[in-house]
């Protein structure tokens, strides 16, 4: 799937004035609960997303659930961090997109060579 010159561009911030102050307000908001841009994907909405963080490492994931669990608690209080902490903050750090690339890489390359899915989604 080849993404347009025009798409790059629509999305790039350092090019396209609005797709910066979008970054910049989702870089606020994130700041404020102390989250990462990875700590919203979903696990149980993909499960190459899911299958990603299982591959990671144990305090890496223990840190994103920690993030998760502070970002809800400072929600239902109706509050925000202090701004030294919100200061300290790194909401576009990655830790997960790489991981990711690597397992969305692996599926299709499953699913071209004809090979059953690892995994497949499954009513509860």
């Amino acid at each position: 799937m080849a993404i347009s010159a025009f798409t790059r561009w629509l999305t790039n911030p350092s090019k396209n004035w609005f797709a910066a102050q979008h970054c910049k307000a989702v870089s606020k908001r994130l700041r404020k609960y102390g989250l990462r841009y990875d700590d919203l994907y979903d696990p149980m909405y993909d499960l190459d997303i899911k299958e990603a963080l299982a591959r990671l490492p144990r305090e890496v994931v223990d840190a994103r659930n920690q993030r998760l669990k502070r970002a809800m608690d400072l929600s239902m209080k109706h509050e925000y961090l202090p701004e030294d902490l919100q200061v300290l903050q790194t909401p576009f750090r990655s830790y997960l997109q790489d991981m990711l690339k690597l397992v969305k890489k692996e599926r299709a390359e499953r699913e071209a060579l004809g090979a059953l899915p690892l995994y497949q989604r499954t009513i509860p």
